[in-house]
């Protein structure tokens, strides 16, 4: 696969040096220079594949001869041995629970192949990587668990102090050994500017062998890819549905949109943010106008200034209104969220975290402006209620339960380290 920056001004790559650089050269994002179309007859082929034989064959399209066909089932079939159910609420809605992983999010799919994606590429000969990731919430504790005690690998997970969940941050910050927790004294647009910024010091990247597993990381993206195709699959032959993505940071859309290239069955897309509107007033004027981000209850997706609008402007050349065909935006508060969990749970039993109650906002909102005759409606459910039982739990007036491994996170003694948002306080540290 050959990968370019969406800057343009970086030389052209392979998957292999995308995936251990993380960001180009010069600040742009790699993305592949051309993404291979499926037909139909070739989806019909694959329905009923698991997730991991999906990937092989949605992947493997791409890598060509740098990862040996056996080598990437095997991987695949490794990372991804977990289910992804569709679970029908009525007739014409669906949601996508992604959050059956080890750390009980949907960024397990995305981290848990990037980590032995990683693994399978670096060399022996060569120094050990430093992987640094930013998170708002569940990326932190996703990358964390990949890539605990992978060899010749340290992780450093950047997060604000004070502004994820208890459970989320006790997923990174309890493990010790090649993680490392650093709580910064800021917002996530802080963290993630620390982290830009630092791969974009030449002289930091080399001596500390920097790679990233943010969503920035295309090997970390292009997975994420594998989930769309397997849920529209399991819908009857001929359907297309709308999908509707709860979106912070724009991987999950962007790794969406390239499915739909690929010729996945999908409709279009809405974008169902938090009051962190920056892509919803994008598409509603075509100015790029990021923000300050502002703290909410679906805390993951509190991004002021998202990193993947720069891939999915790229993907369509820049033009909005191209965009606009496919993808429309919902924006949502916090009584909105409380309203959809409540919603849910009152409906049809189903118990959702903040982050899935907005997506199911946007599709039930998207549903009733399109009028009868619609497609189907999918919604991806991205975390599971547990982690966040402090806001659940008030709301349908009873406890969630807590799977095991949440609680024994818990349980488990913190160790963090503490920085101010300056990059010499980081660069001293790594």
């Amino acid at each position: 696969m050959i990968c370019i920056s969406t800057r343009g001004a970086a030389p052209p790559v392979s998957f292999r040096q995308a995936l251990l650089a993380g960001l180009a050269p010069d600040g742009g994002l790699y993305v592949p220079q051309a993404l291979p179309r499926f037909g139909e007859p070739r989806w019909a082929e694959l329905r009923g594949s698991s997730l991991a034989e999906l990937g092989a064959a949605m992947l493997g399209s791409l890598v060509g001869d740098e990862i040996a066909a056996g080598d990437l089932r095997a991987l695949l079939a490794d990372a991804l041995n977990f289910p992804v159910p569709v679970v029908r609420l009525d007739e014409q809605l669906a949601v996508v629970e992604l959050f059956h992983g080890p750390t009980f999010a949907f960024k397990d799919v995305g981290a848990r192949v990037l980590a032995r994606l990683m693994s399978h590429v670096h060399d022996a000969g060569q120094p050990p990587l430093t992987v640094l990731v930013a998170t708002s919430g569940d990326t932190g504790g996703a990358v964390a668990q990949a890539f605990h005690g992978v060899p010749r690998t340290r992780v450093v997970v950047l997060y604000p102090h004070g502004q994820v969940s208890a459970v989320q941050e006790a997923q990174f910050t309890t493990l010790g050994g090649n993680v490392t927790a650093v709580a910064v004294q800021g917002a996530f647009d802080d963290c993630q500017r620390l982290a830009k910024q630092a791969f974009a010091d030449p002289a930091l990247r080399d001596r500390a062998h920097l790679t990233s597993a943010n969503s920035i990381s295309l090997g970390r993206l292009l997975p994420q890819m594998i989930y769309y195709a397997h849920a529209v699959l399991q819908l009857d032959p001929g359907a297309r549905p709308v999908i509707t993505v709860p979106s912070g940071n724009f991987g999950n859309l962007a790794a969406g949109l390239m499915a739909q290239r690929m010729g996945a069955p999908i409709a279009r897309f809405v974008a169902a943010t938090t009051v962190n509107d920056t892509v919803p007033r994008y598409l509603a004027s075509g100015r790029v106008e990021p923000r300050p981000s502002v703290a909410t209850l679906a805390n993951a997706m509190d991004v002021g200034d998202p990193s993947n609008l720069e891939r999915i402007r790229w993907m369509f050349g820049d033009d909005v209104d191209a965009i606009r065909a496919v993808v429309s935006a919902s924006v949502h508060t916090d009584d909105d969220v409380r309203r959809g969990i409540r919603e849910l749970d009152a409906r049809f039993g189903y118990v959702a975290d903040p982050h899935t109650a907005i997506a199911y906002l946007g599709a039930v909102e998207d549903r009733g402006a399109a009028g009868a005759g619609a497609p189907g409606r999918l919604f991806l459910s991205t975390a599971h209620p547990a982690k966040f039982g402090n806001v659940v739990e008030p709301i349908i007036g009873r406890p969630v339960a807590v799977p095991a491994p949440l609680v024994e996170a818990m349980a488990r003694p913190r160790q963090v380290t503490h920085i101010e948002p300056h990059l010499a306080a980081l660069a001293a540290l790594l």
